[in-house]
């Protein structure tokens, strides 16, 4: 078995230690950097590995596929062919999807993949196309977010492994969901990288809120590159993932002339054709710009979808009326901020941020961009998590109102995504946690989180301890829920609406062009037509009458009881609170 391995940073030597013997590796004479040594005879599966710099401590691997003893111990060897797949991947792009972001540690009490893959059968009955899985790399501890991982090619052992990995991916294709998985790229944790030692993984030229960033233009960055296309496509390939979400992608730092994400996106889109898959790119983007989506051939980057935020700071404040931080803009006007969204993607499009001071953003064409490349959410691990108790909007909202944020989600002109307990309105908070085995900077963290929220005017006591395990257990979903009023009302209600989403064509025509929206500031009303389909919110706590003109419509769906108006049309009255999808053919 051939191991080999970039270390140009070793001056003399390097060792492969396999099952606790060692083996000097040689340089290859074609390859500048990369070391490689044979290892006689048969290397079984889980066998223990790592690498010697110069006489110096043994590492893990970087491109290892299995930690078994956490990010600072001995890689395992993992034969990807020992495991014999039962079912074939969906063949399931984004047009017409719908999104469900779950974390493997809070999704369930166990906490593991194969506890998780019990559960999706729910997940088939809401309806759902995707599963979009939160970051599955090692970090130091069992729970945490995972956006702190190391080991960008291997799966975090307390959630079961790579092997675990590949049974959930199996069992949610043979259910036909696809599955996303949120990989990040632009820092690693600050605890078990080891990748440093072996070479310029990191440069001083740019820096990043996380500090050096990871290396994409300086020298040696071709290797770089390369290691992280290399896991990227690992995910697909060898775990037959679907989709790929980009934590972050405006933190890479790159001014080469092609970039990294250009690289990435021409490498997905050649395992597609090759494989006849739909595989696909998702970016975290907060620069409002569609040059992130526009395809390489029109000079964009190439990525198939995006993460709208946008969308979401609109909904949110038309919902809770908060203004502080980025909501501040939104919050102007927040019925015109959500109709502007909802015909034009993006608020800030062109125009002045307060919360930036400068200008931000890009128009969206809407004759050459499609509305399924930009995701609507009314709840993300972010926007939950990132809040200093980590309360769901069903902590400060009336059902009514969690049934009006889902009718704006699912029957919107973009491709939905929920969080995970959203469907039903989980009460159980999603707080920030973590598990760091290093006590200095686990104290680090304590104090950066109660010093980051006390500049809010938060009491240091009410912030919870991201160390505390109480923390991680409060943030589990309760699966008794869903039984009970008025999650099952919320529940029926999802379904309801994704049903008809998968029935209605007009509700999944990519033409951004084809949303036509009014609203009523002061009512607090917002309503808007697709194709034959017309959707009625009304925010207020008194019943609002929306015109709708001369044409009537029968009731598709209703949160409270709507009189449909006469084929004459006429004025629609929506409860309070409520919402109601009709529609005219």
């Amino acid at each position: 078995m051939l191991f080999e391995v970039w270390a140009p940073n070793a001056r003399e030597r390097v060792e492969l230690e396999l099952e606790g013997a060692r083996h000097p590796m040689e340089r290859d004479p074609l390859r500048d950097g990369w070391w490689t040594a044979k290892a006689g005879g048969d290397v079984p599966d889980g066998a223990r590995y790592g690498f010697s710099l110069d006489g110096g401590p043994v590492l893990p691997d970087p491109r290892s596929r299995r930690q078994p003893d956490g990010p600072d111990g001995r890689s395992a060897v993992v034969d990807q062919a020992a495991y014999a797949w039962r079912n074939e991947p969906p063949r399931r792009g984004l047009r017409g999807a719908v999104l469900y972001e779950l974390h493997v540690g809070t999704y369930t009490r166990e906490g593991t993949l194969d506890a998780a893959a019990k559960r999706l059968d729910h997940l088939v009955r809401l309806g759902v196309t995707h599963v979009e899985l939160m970051p599955l790399c090692p970090f130091p501890g069992r729970h945490g977010w995972g956006y702190e991982g190391v080991s960008l090619w291997a799966v975090h052992e307390p959630y079961g492994g790579p092997a675990a990995l590949k049974r959930f991916v199996d069992t949610a294709h043979g259910l036909g969901l696809g599955v996303v998985l949120d990989v990040v790229h632009n820092h690693l944790g600050p605890s078990g990288n080891h990748l440093p030692a072996f070479g310029p993984y990191f440069t001083d030229t740019h820096h990043t809120p996380w500090g050096a960033a990871v290396n994409l233009d300086a020298p040696g960055s071709d290797e770089v590159r390369a290691f992280l296309l290399g896991s990227a496509l690992a995910w697909l390939r060898d775990h037959r993932i679907d989709g790929l979400r980009l934590d972050a992608v405006h933190a890479l730092a790159d001014t080469r002339a092609l970039t990294f994400l250009e690289e990435l996106s021409a490498a997905v889109d050649e395992l597609a054709a090759e494989r006849g898959r739909e595989h696909f790119l998702i970016a975290e983007s907060d620069r409002c710009d569609p040059w992130t989506t526009t395809p390489r051939a029109e000079g964009g980057l190439g990525l198939h979808a995006q993460w709208n935020d946008d969308f979401h700071h609109a909904l949110h404040t038309a919902l809770t009326g908060e203004s502080q931080g980025y909501y501040a803009d939104f919050a102007r006007a927040p019925l015109a901020a959500l109709a502007k969204v909802l015909g034009e993607v993006f608020f800030h499009n062109g125009t002045f941020s307060t919360f930036r001071g400068r200008t931000h953003g890009r128009p969206v064409d809407p004759e050459r961009t499609r509305a399924h490349r930009f995701l609507g959410y009314a709840q993300t691990h972010d926007q939950v998590g990132n809040r200093a108790q980590g309360d769901r909007l069903s902590a400060s909202l009336s059902p009514g109102l969690l049934a009006c944020a889902a009718v704006l989600v699912l029957t919107g002109p973009f491709t939905p995504m929920l969080f995970m307990g959203e469907e039903w309105g989980a009460r159980t908070p999603w707080q920030f946690f973590t598990d760091h085995t290093d006590p200095e900077l686990a104290e680090a963290v304590r104090r950066g989180r109660r010093r980051e929220f006390a500049a809010h005017g938060w009491r240091e006591e009410d912030v919870p301890d991201p160390q505390d395990p109480a923390t991680r257990d409060r943030s589990c979903l309760d699966w008794e829920e869903p039984a009970r009023e008025p999650h099952a009302r919320l529940l029926d209600w999802h379904r309801r609406l994704i049903a008809l989403r998968a029935a209605r064509p007009d509700l999944t025509d990519p033409d951004l062009a084809a949303t036509h929206v009014v609203y009523d500031e002061e009512a607090r009303w917002i309503a808007y037509r697709r194709g034959d389909v017309r959707v009625a919110v009304n925010l207020a706590d008194r019943p609002a009458r929306i015109p709708l003109g001369p044409d009537g419509g029968r009731v598709l769906a209703a949160w409270e009881p709507v009189e449909a108006p006469g084929a004459e049309g006429g004025e629609l009255v929506v409860p309070a609170e409520s919402c109601v999808v009709l529609s005219l053919s």
